[in-house]
């Protein structure tokens, strides 16, 4: 028999009588595998590829056509169609019934109206589609999965989203009932809140207007399939073609992703590394404790001739078997996991496709999974080769072997990683300072059991639990280091995370900004006449009677053309382009939200009243004037600084005397209000129908909401540095037994019994997560740069989430200890000789 075939053949048996122990390695080794797969296996199930969406999209048609909104022109598709570009500034392309769209498709096309929009139910808008689906085009889109499909008048079917069965109703806003007759699903969105039905009265959504979502269209069945050299005339018709043949021919083949960079590649490679490295050192500890139990079985190998290199061959086959089965099952269980996880995600949002598995990248997470193994397995087989057979045979334990060199290389490594973390803190990405953290990590966890040994003086002072527990901690230190140096690993990497994530918040909230206060609610027009607007602000007036109405005006040069005056300033290290608004004293005091004298003064005298200091320089505002059609020019003019409504309001207002004097005309074109609209209102729809080039928008202001990535992090933290606590913590106390057992022996109750254990807990995760919190500390505050830098000059954000680092590096040892606290104590019953 080879050694290599005797040495699974022990490693398998070992496993098997200690199967409490292989468990617990198969879980520290198989666990990330199996997150990682299950995260491949649901993110491949979830993306729904062109291909396989081809039924939802076209049914049985031949090809999609939805018209751009009025007012678009020149709208490009590439070859594709995945992307496209439109334009308002060439001729507007008239819209098209279904008589010129049959025409430009050629003889013997079938044509069916397909809109897709919303409609409101109360307070609710859900998505709406107005089409037949008794039409054979449609078939494939919503497969019927209760009642029968709508046919007469102000019939419906809706999709179980909806929570409602046929025979219920539908009270649209402002139109009559509609009647539920049947339930559709779709094929890849079981969370679809949609309405279906032949004559439904789709409310218009050019703003939300997208080619494959919202938007006016029709479903075609073409004599011969629509391909890309049709494409261009249908885009200046001002359709966008979605076609069977584009999806499935040549140009609808899926572009090749391209090679990995260097950015990627040290990117994969440090998250690779540290996934690796934070695995190992979970099951470090249950290999070791495997090694001191095998000690004297291992001893007796070698007096019957075994080598060194058979007694590491032993122990390197314990990982094989446990690293591969590990993988083996963590495989199957993450395909299984994401697999079902990708449909119950779904309904809470998005769209699943069919199982599909990652393959390359699942095998490569699974062989990591196994050299995890191994590599947890080398330095108990490094061991093994160097115990001293006479020492193990006569039952005394061999002396810990420290070794000098050790420390002083992590901290070499410690130096070099801090060195490279300030080079990577001005790359633009935060790949780098990743990365040169994976040396810092590396280095402290060379530096861990020289630390270890060290915190064994100082526990002479401690009480009488505490002190077992460190100094038990500190004899067997390659057991301790590798259980303090994960849970440092852990919490430098949330602590890291968590700085720059809350950072990367906190300028966000920052870089907000708005030229209207909150509240406002904002109504503008296009290139309108006078006539249409007067309609519309009679409109607007008749809608919100009694509302105080501000007017705003455009600036117009003596061609007629509009001209948008504007300013450049930095809001936060970004350059923020500003268009200056043009009003009088009503208008002033909206923004103000109150009423400022001076610079009513300033703007009664014909000064612009600026709210960004940035911009004003030596009393003066450069604005540039430019048009769609006219040659831009540049105006200075006088302007005094005054303070806005908000704290995050910027933006100018230009008295019309001033607009007027630099040459050009002004007209009436907007209307702002302090004013929220009810869910009921109607108000956009009302005036769309006075005149399609109106704008209605509401300014909602900083939403302040937390940010739930931190907790997130904190849960994953807690899982693992609990979990990873704990794990070590029972292999302490398993490897503790004889000490437990002479001071039970000698009248130790229970309690102090438990307090040993929990000294243990909080000495393993309380060491790592003040090492975890200064190396930690560290990459988070080089990770803010990238994360929070605008360009040259712009100043990085840093901001502590202070609860959240309390959470990390004092809750979760407290909570570690605690839950060791009530850890079974209960001695099993010694046999005594007579």
């Amino acid at each position: 028999m080879s050694a290599v075939r005797a040495a699974l053949r022990i490693a398998r048996r070992t496993a098997w009588r200690s199967r409490g122990r292989s468990a617990l390695i198969m879980v520290m080794i198989g666990l990330p595998v199996l997150v990682i797969t299950a995260v491949l296996t649901l993110t491949e199930t979830m993306q729904v590829s062109p291909r396989e969406g081809l039924v939802a999209e076209l049914g049985a048609a031949d090809v999609r056509l939805t018209q751009v909104p009025e007012g678009t022109s020149d709208l490009r598709q590439t070859p594709n169609g995945a992307s496209f570009s439109t334009g308002v500034h060439g001729a507007a392309v008239p819209r098209l019934g279904a008589a010129e769209v049959t025409a430009l498709l050629g003889p013997g096309t079938r044509v069916i109206p397909f809109d897709a929009g919303v409609l409101r139910l109360g307070t609710e808008r859900v998505d709406a589609l107005r089409t037949d689906l008794r039409d054979p085009l449609t078939r494939g889109m919503l497969t019927l999965s209760e009642g029968r499909l709508p046919a007469a008048a102000r019939e419906v079917a809706v999709t179980p989203a909806l929570g409602v069965r046929p025979g219920d109703h539908l009270q649209p806003s402002g139109g009559p009932p509609l009647t539920v007759v049947g339930v559709v699903e779709h094929p890849f969105r079981p969370s679809l809140r949609e309405v279906v039905g032949p004559d439904l009265a789709v409310a218009p959504v050019d703003e939300l207007w997208s080619p494959h979502g919202y938007g006016t269209g029709w479903l075609a069945d073409t004599p011969r399939p629509v391909s890309w050299a049709d494409v261009p005339a249908l885009n200046r018709a001002g359709l966008f073609v979605t076609s069977r043949g584009m999806l499935t021919g040549p140009a609808g083949d899926p572009v090749r992703a391209p090679g990995l960079d260097v950015q990627s590649t040290v990117g994969i490679g440090a998250m690779v590394i540290m996934v690796m490295l934070e695995t190992v050192l979970l099951a470090g500890p249950a290999f070791a404790v495997g090694l001191r139990r095998r000690r004297r079985e291992l001893a007796e190998i070698a007096a019957q001739g075994g080598s060194a290199w058979h007694l590491r061959l032993i122990v390197l086959a314990d990982g094989l078997v446990l690293g591969g089965a590990a993988a083996l099952v963590a495989t199957a269980l993450g395909i299984g996991a994401g697999t079902l996880g990708a449909s119950v995600v779904a309904r809470w949002g998005g769209q699943v496709g069919p199982p599909d598995v990652p393959w390359p990248p699942v095998l490569v997470v699974a062989a990591l999974g196994l050299l995890t193994g191994l590599v947890a397995a080398l330095v108990p087989a490094v061991q093994a080769a160097r115990q001293n057979t006479a020492t193990v045979l006569a039952g005394r334990a061999p002396a810990a072997d420290d070794r000098p060199g050790l420390p002083l290389a992590g901290a070499v490594l410690v130096l070099a990683g801090l060195g490279a973390t300030v080079v990577a803190r001005r790359q633009p990405s935060s790949m780098w300072v990743l990365a040169s953290a994976v040396p810092v990590l590396l280095g402290l966890v060379m530096v861990t059991p020289w630390l270890v040994g060290r915190t064994g003086r100082p526990a002479a002072r401690l009480r009488l639990p505490l002190r077992v527990s460190v100094r038990d901690a500190v004899r067997h230190r390659s057991r301790t280091a590798s259980a303090v140096a994960a849970v440092m690993a852990v919490t430098a990497t949330v602590v890291a995370v968590g700085i720059g994530t809350y950072s990367e918040y906190m300028d966000r909230r920052d870089a907000y900004t708005s030229a209207r206060p909150t509240g406002t609610l904002a109504i503008w027009a296009g290139d309108i006449g006078d006539t249409a607007w007067n309609g519309l602000r009679a409109e607007v007036a008749r809608q919100l009677p009694g509302v105080p109405l501000a007017a705003g005006y455009q600036a117009r040069n003596a061609e007629g053309r509009r001209y948008a005056l504007r300013y450049t300033v930095r809001w936060n290290g970004i350059r923020t382009r500003r268009t200056a608004a043009i009003g009088d004293q009503d208008l002033l005091g909206l923004l103000q939200g109150r009423h400022d004298p001076r610079a009513a003064a300033a703007l009664a005298s014909g000064k612009a009243v600026v709210f960004d200091p940035a911009a004003v320089r030596n009393g003066r505002l450069t604005l540039r004037a430019s048009s769609t059609g006219g040659p831009p020019r540049t105006l200075d003019v006088p302007a005094v600084v005054a303070a806005p409504a908000d704290e995050y309001q910027g933006g100018a207002l230009l008295p019309r005397a001033l607009v007027e004097q630099a040459g050009f005309s002004t007209a009436e074109r907007q209307l702002y209000a302090m004013y929220r609209l009810p869910e009921s209102s109607t108000l956009v729809r009302d005036l769309a129908k006075v005149t399609p080039r109106v704008t209605v928008a509401f300014e909602e202001g900083y939403r302040n909401v937390p940010d739930p990535g931190l907790w997130g992090w904190l849960v994953g933290a807690l899982v693992l540095v609990v979990g990873g606590t704990l794990a070590a913590t029972r292999l302490a106390s398993a490897d503790m037994r004889p000490e437990r057992a002479t001071m039970s022996a000698i009248g130790a109750p229970p309690g102090t019994l438990r307090l040993v254990v929990a000294g243990q807990a909080l000495y393993i995760s309380g060491l790592g997560a003040l090492m975890g919190l200064v190396a930690g500390t560290v990459t988070g505050l080089a990770l803010t740069r990238p994360m929070t830098t605008h360009g040259a000059g712009d100043p990085a954000t840093i901001a502590i989430p202070w609860s959240f680092v309390i959470a990390v590096v004092v809750g979760l040892p407290v909570l570690a200890s605690a839950a060791a606290l009530i850890t079974r104590t209960r001695l099993p019953l010694a046999r005594r000789l007579p």
